[in-house]
């Protein structure tokens, strides 16, 4: 009962962990001078993924490799058929042509790039099939190039929302930063070691756990500041935060796991990852069904669907 408690706990922790981790270094930047976009798209970013990143990274030092790989395959399938799904239901989500046309097939890649990384047993008939250290540095050399292609944009689109920075003392920053770090890796481990016991207990996969439950809860803050972008009618903003961190859920946390320790990788996920790239194509294809460059409200209600459709059955099957 205590680990499951602790289970619990360890999401909130690790929420408010990054919440206040974010503030506290965003602080600090500002008042270094750093411009608010440049602010937006590292610390902010990093900050939102730290939840994901956290627990990859405990669960690859441990060798639970079934959580590792079912938190980012799970979490990148939530934030685009329930995430994006719930936002649009909010309120009707419109895309920049750089993201339809740019970002959402650089998901996809991302998700293809991992199936034909992780397959070696049946691509090269190899007696092992993993996510490899040179696989991980391979991922990392992605998630360069996607961030000087991020910052390249900033200097040409003038719609570039501009991150709200609060600004407290260097001592309040500091203070911030520590409780925000401890947060992260006290959550971070009571998750993981929750998520391998309550496998146990009920006799079902890492998988499994991986790709629902924890990858639902670290993808509560994509869901609060998708929801919430929605709700105030900011559909860019939307949109743009669930395909970057389904981005950066691979590229950078995936290829981080990776390089500390290689990652097994059991071909029964395969169905995992070819759902990941099918979310990333309905969401492409969305865009040009019915209004172009809008998710409508029926779309939406496809999307939860699917994804409620898609947990019914890893639950049933796995």
């Amino acid at each position: 009962m205590t680990t499951y408690i602790l289970f619990i706990i360890g999401f909130f922790l690790l929420i408010k962990g990054a919440d206040i981790l974010v503030d506290g270094s965003a602080s600090i930047a500002k008042k270094l001078k750093i411009s608010s976009i440049v602010i937006g798209l590292t610390i902010v970013a990093f900050g939102t993924s730290a939840p994901e990143f956290i627990v990859n990274i405990f669960a690859s030092v441990q060798g639970n490799s079934e959580i590792a790989i079912g938190n980012i395959l799970g979490s990148n399938i939530a934030n685009i058929l329930l995430i994006l799904g719930i936002s649009a239901i909010i309120y009707p989500i419109t895309a920049k042509k750089n993201t339809i046309l740019k970002e959402i097939p650089l998901s996809l890649l991302a998700a293809v790039v991992l199936g034909l990384m992780a397959n070696d047993m049946i691509i090269d008939g190899a007696s092992f099939s993993g996510i490899t250290r040179i696989d991980g540095f391979i991922l990392l050399s992605f998630f360069i190039i996607f961030l000087y292609y991020t910052f390249g944009i900033t200097k040409s689109d003038t719609d570039i929302v501009e991150e709200e920075i609060k600004v407290f003392s260097y001592h309040k920053a500091i203070i911030f930063i520590i409780l925000g770090l401890a947060g992260l890796v006290i959550g971070g481990k009571w998750i993981v070691d929750g998520a391998v016991q309550i496998a146990e207990f009920f006799n079902v996969s890492q998988s499994l756990i991986g790709l629902t439950i924890v990858a639902i809860g670290t993808s509560l803050p994509e869901l609060a500041t998708s929801a919430m972008a929605a709700y105030k009618k900011q559909s860019d903003i939307a949109i743009g935060n669930v395909v970057g961190s389904n981005i950066f859920n691979i590229f950078w946390i995936l290829g981080a796991s990776a390089v500390i320790r290689p990652l097994p990788f059991n071909t029964s996920s395969n169905g995992d990852i070819a759902i990941t790239i099918f979310a990333s194509i309905v969401l492409f294809l969305v865009m040009f069904i019915g209004k172009k460059r809008i998710i409508e409200r029926w779309q939406g209600v496809f999307m939860v669907t699917t994804y409620v459709g898609y947990v019914v059955f890893l639950v049933l099957t796995k």
